[in-house]
């Protein structure tokens, strides 16, 4: 377990410019993007621990993009808007790469790059997309040749894959807790276990109120993600919290070379995929899955072993010391909601599970927006709080899943009868 310095919980009224609800990398990232501007008086309440929620339980990988693939980005946008909207994305990768530097953050940071794996035989969705990164986004991720994926991963399962070399993987709820140590040196005050249970409007500005105190405050940021608040009705009902699936192994020494001969991260092309890296003690830790419901640890191991042996049958009968599930939010158009949703109120939500570098960019645009009076969040326009038709909308999330995930066993099945 992660032993960290803890923030003490808020006590008493206080009285600041803005209050950020929310201790996660859309929050952390408001804060520490307030401080750095000159913008004094913030402050920062986190219902649990810094890092408790989806910022500090996802599986670490660090790359551009949204949960909405960059196709429908692009018809959705146009060429121009569409590529303002993903830069800021790879913008974010490397403000996260500057403050790691610049705090001297020790997060496990691996400059590896990321493989995106082909689970079925034909090339080419791989093709295409890799053809629309470099003429739509400016983009180039290389080819990686069946031969090179099976010197790279000791497994059967994969065709081709593409490598991101600019990716990378890191401990994110190392780097979550050197965020708010940095936000602390350069002035904010952050508060642990301080829940947000109330939100009213006082005069021009918000009263927030805890179960130990109260805030007064100019400017509040929402940013809950899947743990949601129920301070403001509309906005809890704009997303859903969906689970997802993480474990790790025991240290698994000269194996780990047994099965992988890169130390980059990887994920496949189904649309439920799994998703790994190596560790730097040579565990390997694994993700997968969504689903409305959180899973107990012994559940985890389970379902993520199962799916850990279908990759590599290699590992069967190594030791799984931790596994845990998280919620993400997801919004009904698959883009985070960024923006002001009243006076003196703003908004950070919805980065599903393609969230750190999107909920980097979030934070850094509502810190220059309400510090500098920045516009650019408002090309967030067009996803905006639209209704996730709870409780309907949970049924229909499980029920697209298990649709995709019964699509990708087809497609596999048949390719593999076809060439049997």
């Amino acid at each position: 377990m992660l032993q960290s310095h803890r923030h003490p919980s808020l006590e008493g009224r206080r009285e600041v410019r803005t209050c950020v609800i929310g201790g996660g990398f859309a929050g952390l990232n408001t804060a520490l993007g307030l401080v750095e501007r000159g913008h004094d008086g913030v402050l920062l309440l986190e219902a649990g621990r810094i890092g408790h929620g989806a910022s500090g339980r996802n599986g670490g990988f660090v790359f551009g993009g949204y949960s909405r693939d960059e196709a429908t980005l692009l018809a959705d946008l146009g060429p121009v808007r569409a590529r303002e909207l993903y830069a800021g994305t790879r913008e974010a990768v490397e403000l996260i790469r500057r403050r790691i530097r610049q705090g001297a953050i020790e997060c496990e940071l691996s400059e590896s790059g990321v493989i995106w794996a082909n689970w079925f035989r034909d090339p080419g969705p791989l093709r295409e997309r890799q053809r629309l990164l470099a003429d739509a986004y400016g983009v180039s991720w290389e080819w990686l040749s069946r031969e090179e994926m099976a010197s790279l991963l000791r497994t059967r399962r994969y065709g081709e894959g593409l490598f991101e070399r600019d990716a990378f993987h890191f401990h994110p709820l190392k780097y979550v807790h050197g965020l708010a140590r940095m936000a602390v040196e350069r002035g904010a005050c952050v508060h642990e276990a301080s829940p947000a249970i109330g939100l009213q409007r006082r005069g021009a500005g918000w009263r927030v109120q805890t179960p130990g105190g109260s805030v007064e405050a100019e400017t509040v940021v929402l940013a809950c993600g899947g743990y949601l608040a129920g301070l403001v009705r509309h906005v809890d009902a704009a997303v859903l919290p969906i689970s997802t699936y993480v474990m790790t192994t025991a240290p698994l020494g000269d194996r780990l070379d047994e099965v992988m001969a890169t130390r980059a991260a990887v994920y496949d092309t189904r649309f439920a995929f799994d998703y790994y890296r190596p560790l730097a003690d040579t565990r390997l830790l694994w993700g997968g899955r969504i689903s409305i419901r959180e899973r107990s640890p012994r559940a985890v191991r389970r379902l993520l072993y199962r799916d850990m042996l279908k990759v590599f049958p290699q590992l069967d009968g190594v030791e799984i010391e931790h596994a845990w599930s998280g919620r993400m939010s997801y919004a009904r158009h698959q883009m985070p909601q960024i923006g002001a949703i009243g006076e003196g109120l703003w908004l950070a939500q919805a980065f599903g599970g393609h969230g750190v570098a999107p909920s980097t960019h979030a934070g850094d645009l509502l810190a220059s927006a309400i510090a500098e009076g920045d516009t650019r969040w408002r090309r967030f326009d067009g996803y905006g709080l639209v209704s996730a038709m709870k409780p309907l909308g949970f049924a229909a999330a499980q029920s697209s899943y298990w649709w995709a995930m019964a699509r990708d066993g087809w497609k596999a099945w048949r390719e593999g009868r076809a060439t049997a």
